[in-house]
């Protein structure tokens, strides 16, 4: 578990990354992709950000999570040939003023073999970085959820 507080304007936030080996299946919502391509961490740029996120997204109706994965991995880096594997659950839980709410995800990781053409959606580019990036779109929930891949899969990822 990991608390983060935030405070915009008058409102203070209480933002907490939280991590499950399983909940129910309809609560998840998005998958998160930590991908490596030959040693380097892959993230991606959004054509409407400056900063850097690790592929993922939502899950569409009647999709499976692993599915919604793969399709969020393609659509984001152009991957064509990767191995997948399942970290664990996660969730971004909010505490503020108007509501609390928790957010349940799917963490997996990617070992990137091959990539085709990225797809011309939402992504400008991919980056094959050594090191995390230090401009993060989601600053305080992907930082955490890379070092759980990490502390997880130890030096396989």
């Amino acid at each position: 578990m990991i608390r983060t507080t935030v405070i915009k304007g008058r409102i203070d936030i209480m933002l907490e990354v939280r991590f499950y080996d399983t909940v129910d299946d309809q609560l998840l919502k998005f998958a998160v992709i930590v991908s490596r391509y030959k040693g380097k961490w892959v993230f991606c740029k959004h054509k409407k950000r400056d900063t850097y996120e690790c592929p993922g997204g939502h899950r569409e109706n009647g999709e499976q999570i692993i599915d919604a994965a793969k399709r969020e991995l393609w659509e984001e880096t152009g991957a064509e040939i990767f191995d997948l594997q399942p970290v664990c659950v996660y969730s971004v839980y909010e505490d503020n003023e108007q509501a609390v709410k928790e957010t349940f995800g799917m963490l997996y990781f990617a070992r990137i073999s091959s990539f085709g053409v990225l797809p011309p959606l939402e992504i400008e580019r991919i980056e094959l970085l050594e090191q995390l990036p230090e401009r993060w779109t989601y600053p305080l929930i992907q930082p955490k959820l890379v070092r759980k891949v990490q502390k997880t899969l130890g030096g396989k990822a």
